[in-house]
Parts: structure tokens; C-alpha cells; sequence
């Protein structure tokens, strides 16, 4: 029997589909893009008697690799510092894949095409299932690791942890504001076009150099689904593109959803690409290359230049800004930094980098030892509990950050930082994007036009202020960052599980966190002043400016 056509199939399932007459369309989720001169056509047309077959195929190709895992002991020799990272990232990645699910609804009710509908519910169906085999990757690692700690609370780490929440306004990124911008520039003509190929690409083929199988397995399963989600977007911004009303609001959102994704992604893989890694084969890429290849020249080049023939007006300055914090301003290094300094409030183990990791960053980036290779150095020193406090609380060469009020990720290229009182608060930014997108473009108006659908940045951003006073014992106990004997820490400074090595509250508490930006907001104009300057002037590797104690 011959097989019915999958175009002919797909063409039938638009006939479901209906506008009622009997009530008036209420507006779910809101927009304010037009879509009425736009041509209603799929690229890929998909249909489920195809993908389900197709999925149920990758499923069991997963499932069996974890099972063969087990059975050839990859845990005894997977990189433990590898592993570590793996608590946090695997902690994140399901929420933006649950957050992108929650998402398609978004983008349904405000494309009038059934054609991408049938797509954007396939693409649903995806997120659910790139979620669910990632919490269970993370199940397994929980299971089988030689230090499950971390692994058993990285939901709620992700969702109160310093660095967690960074990772937590990305994924609301995908559900908030208008709907085109949320679920269609920013998730997927930015994230999963752009972004997922260092995300799903490069963090695979590192987890491979450091023992871990499963991790690639799984990333590229999800990763063979995104060309479809590429279809659904490019399908969209082709028909926003049909009317001339978008093309401003489409510059907009591409120059939001450009940075914020760098800020974010970048700081996040290219850490655990650069820093979570055992493997220091000179011939290896560094992050910096990955992201040439990947990102610069995969997509900018190659997707989003191409663009500009429609008459759309590309980022092309924050594009070229993105590769300079990253190749020449040390954007993911500053990050491992940061991440490594606050390591009492994390959830997982955090070693120093060593002679071997300082010859491959030198080599990779030249001049890096002298930036950041003494401050590692004294991580190390101090990762060794002999009566004195963590990092963050001992002489160390480094002045704690601002956080970005937009990105979240602190304002650690300290001369690109931006201070405005916006909303009746002082806020900090980690560049002038950043300031940009909560000031202009999360606004009731842009450029004299509504824009009622964006909303604007709102909330309790900034991790420090939580904590603002407390006692760090308190917090990480209030965290619930505590192992079962009720007083060693889940996060350490190193990998050694020797019990008499490690950290316990008593030996944390007497510190007190203060919140940079409460003091910022304490101050008067004068001293504001004074002190923004000093911070811009200090650097890199968070050095505080010669002019200490301003």
C-alpha cells in the first residue's frame, strides 16, 4: 500500500482549524506586532505520523546509552571537576527547555497562521521531551556520582543560589513581555538558532574529552530537533517582515535578545567549557574559537547579515562587542572569577586551577596568568581551611561586584559599567545594552509608539540584596545548602571529600555579606559618585583601583 503524502496530510490538518464567530478573540498573550499583510506559508511542513516514530527512536538510543554507562563504569573515570559544573548547568537547562514548551502557546495565539500552529505544537512537544530526558540525565548522575550532594537539591539551588538565578531570568526571558519578543526573537531566532550551538555543540564534545558519554548523547538528541525550531522562527520573522510596522520593533528585540544571550550563554558555557575541563590538549579549541566558528560565522554571517536584504537593520555593533568582551576584555574568565568567589553559596565544588590549566590559558590567551593567575593562586591557598574565612571575606586583590540589574550577571568589566537611577532606584548595569534594554526597550513606549505588551523589568534582581546583613552561616543553612550531618557544607573550595578537609558552617560563620548595591543606594550623590568612578578605574581580574578604601 503506497504511503499518503505528508504534504497532502499536512495541508488536511489545516482544515481544523477555525476562527469562532460566536465570541469575540480575547488577546492571551499580548503583542504589538501586526500581522495582517503576512503570507501564511510553513517551510517544513511537519506532522506527528512522522515525528513520533522519529522520537521514539532517539528515545531508546538515549535510554540505552545510559544503561551502557552504568554497565561500563563511566563514573569511575569521568572527570570529577567536570562532573562538579555538571550540578549547576544541569540544574539550569531544564527550566529554559520547560520555559520554551510554555512558550509556544505564546507565539500560537499571536501568529494567525495554522500552518506554523501545526509546528509550534510539534516543537511543544520537543521542549517537554528535551526536559524530561535532562532531569533524568541529572537523576542518573545523582545516583551513580561519588558525590551526589548538590545533584539531590539542584532545583531548588537553581531557583535560590547566586549563580542559579542568573540562569532563572534567562528562561522567564522566554514567557515575558510581548509574545513575539519573548517566544520568537529571543528564544528562537536568538537562543536556539544562535546559542544552542555552543550550548548543545561544544559542551558535548568537551563533556567527551572528560570522560562523560552520556551528556552528548543526550544534548544531541535534543540538539537534531532545533532545525525544526530554526523553520518555526525564520517562518515567523518572514511574515512580521511583511509588514513595514515590525521592522522597528524587530530591531529592537534583535539587539535585546542578541545581548542578553551572550551575557547569559557565554558566561555560562563558556565557564564550563573553560573551567570545568580536565582536558588541556593544546590543539584543543578554546571557548573564544568555538564561539568564531559557531556563533560569529555560523549564524551572524551566515543567518542574521543576510537579513539586512529585507530591509531590517542588524546589531551589528553588539555583535562585534560580544566577541570583544570575549577575546580581549576576558568576559568568561571574569565570570569563573566571580562564580569561584562566591563558592559557600553554591551547591557544588568549585578546585583551583593549577600549573596545567595556567599553561593551557596562556597559551589560549595571551597574558592571562599575569591577570588572573595570582588571584588563582590564593584561591588555592585559602581553599585549605586553617582559621581563616572564605575567599570572599579574606585579602584577595578583589573588589565583590555590582550586579547588572537587566542580565543579572554582575558589572565585571568595570570600566563598561553604567549607573542610573531608573524607577526610583540607583541600579548598577554591566554595560550600556544593558541599561538600554531596561530604560528604553522594556517600556509602555519605544521611539513615541505603544508598546503596552512589553511590561518592564521588575522584581527582587539582585541576589546580594536577599541576603543584605545576614551572617553567611545563616544563609547557606537558610539555603539549605547543608549536608546531611547537618553541619559540612554541600559547596567546597576543592574536590578532596576527605571529611576532616571540609567545610562546615562553624568554620563560615562570623562573616557578614553586604549588599553592594543597598550600600550604592545609601549613599549620597557625592559619594556615589566617588565610588562608581573608583570601581570603572579597577580591573581586571576584579582588582580594586590603586585609590583603595573609597
Amino acid at each position: 500500500m503506497s504511503r499518503p503524502s505528508i504534504t497532502k496530510s499536512h495541508q488536511k490538518i489545516q482544515e481544523l482549524s477555525w476562527e469562532p464567530t460566536f465570541v469575540s478573540p480575547v488577546e492571551k498573550y499580548a503583542t504589538d506586532y501586526t500581522f495582517e499583510k503576512a503570507p501564511k506559508k510553513d517551510p517544513l511542513k511537519q506532522v506527528l505520523r512522522s515525528y513520533f516514530p522519529m522520537e521514539e527512536e532517539k528515545d531508546n538510543r538515549v535510554f540505552g546509552a545510559m544503561d551502557g554507562a552504568i554497565r561500563g563504569n563511566m563514573f569511575r573515570q569521568v572527570q570529577e571537576r567536570w562532573m562538579e559544573w555538571q550540578k549547576l548547568f544541569l540544574s539550569i537547562i531544564p527550566f529554559p527547555e520547560i520555559s520554551a514548551a510554555r512558550a509556544m502557546p505564546l507565539a500560537i495565539n499571536a501568529v494567525p497562521n495554522p500552518e506554523v500552529h501545526n509546528g509550534l505544537a510539534i516543537q511543544m512537544i520537543d521542549e517537554v521531551r528535551h526536559s524530561t530526558i535532562q532531569m533524568n540525565l541529572k537523576r542518573l548522575y545523582m545516583n551513580h556520582y561519588i558525590d551526589p550532594a548538590g545533584f539531590d537539591i539542584s532545583e531548588k539551588g537553581f531557583s535560590n543560589c547566586y549563580a542559579g538565578t542568573i540562569g532563572r531570568q534567562f528562561g522567564e526571558g522566554f514567557i515575558t513581555g510581548d509574545a513575539i519578543t519573548a517566544a520568537n526573537v529571543y528564544l528562537t531566532i536568538v537562543a536556539e538558532t544562535a546559542f544552542t550551538n555552543v550550548l548543545f555543540v561544544a559542551m558535548p564534545s568537551e563533556a567527551a574529552a572528560n570522560g562523560d558519554y552520556l551528556l552528548p548523547t543526550v544534548f544531541h538528541s535534543v540538539q537534531s530537533d532545533e532545525s525544526r525550531h530554526i523553520s518555526n522562527g525564520y517562518s515567523i520573522i518572514l511574515m512580521a517582515l511583511a509588514d513595514e510596522r515590525n521592522r522597528e520593533l524587530l530591531e529592537r528585540d534583535l539587539r535585546y535578545a542578541w545581548w542578553n544571550n551572550h551575557c547569559v550563554v557565554d558566561a555560562a558555557i563558556g565557564t564550563f567549557i573553560e573551567y570545568g575541563t580536565k582536558d588541556r590538549r593544546k590543539d584543543r579549541d578554546s571557548y573564544a574559537e568555538m564561539w568564531r566558528r559557531w556563533i560569529y560565522d555560523d549564524y551572524y554571517r551566515s543567518y542574521l547579515v543576510p537579513l539586512e536584504k529585507y530591509g531590517l537593520s542588524v546589531p551589528h555593533d553588539v555583535v562585534e562587542e560580544s566577541w570583544n568582551r570575549i577575546v580581549n576584555k576576558g568576559y568568561v574568565h571574569e565570570v569563573a572569577q566571580f562564580f569561584a568567589t562566591g563558592w559557600p553559596v553554591n551547591f557544588w565544588r568549585i578546585d583551583a586551577m593549577d600549573d596545567t590549566d595556567f599553561e593551557w590559558f596562556e597559551h589560549k590567551y595571551p597574558g592571562w596568568y599575569d591577570k588572573y593567575g595570582p588571584w588563582w593562586e590564593r584561591y588555592g591557598e585559602l581553599s585549605r581551611k586553617n582559621g581563616h574565612g572564605p575567599i570572599t571575606f579574606e585579602d584577595a586583590d578583589y573588589q565583590y561586584p555590582h550586579r547588572c540589574w537587566t542580565c543579572m550577571v554582575p558589572c565585571l568589566i568595570r570600566q563598561d559599567t553604567v549607573v542610573d537611577e531608573v524607577d526610583g532606584q540607583v541600579r548598577t548595569y554591566c554595560s550600556q545594552t544593558c541599561h538600554w534594554t531596561d530604560k528604553v526597550a522594556f517600556r509602555p513606549e519605544y521611539h513615541g509608539r505603544p508598546t503596552p505588551s512589553m511590561g518592564k523589568l521588575a522584581g527582587k534582581r539582585e541576589w546580594e540584596t536577599l541576603h543584605h546583613g545576614h551572617d553567611l552561616a545563616e544563609i547557606i543553612q537558610d539555603l539549605g545548602y547543608v549536608r546531611d550531618d547537618g553541619k559540612t557544607l554541600v559547596p567546597q573550595p576543592h574536590l578532596d571529600l576527605d571529611p576532616k578537609k571540609m567545610w562546615t558552617l562553624d568554620d563560615v560563620r562570623g562573616n557578614t555579606l553586604l549588599s553592594p548595591n543597598v550600600l550604592l543606594n545609601a549613599m549620597s550623590p557625592e559619594e556615589r559618585e566617588k565610588h562608581v568612578a573608583h570601581y570603572k578605574a579597577g580591573g581586571p581580574a576584579g582588582r580594586p583601583a590603586p585609590d583603595a578604601g573609597v
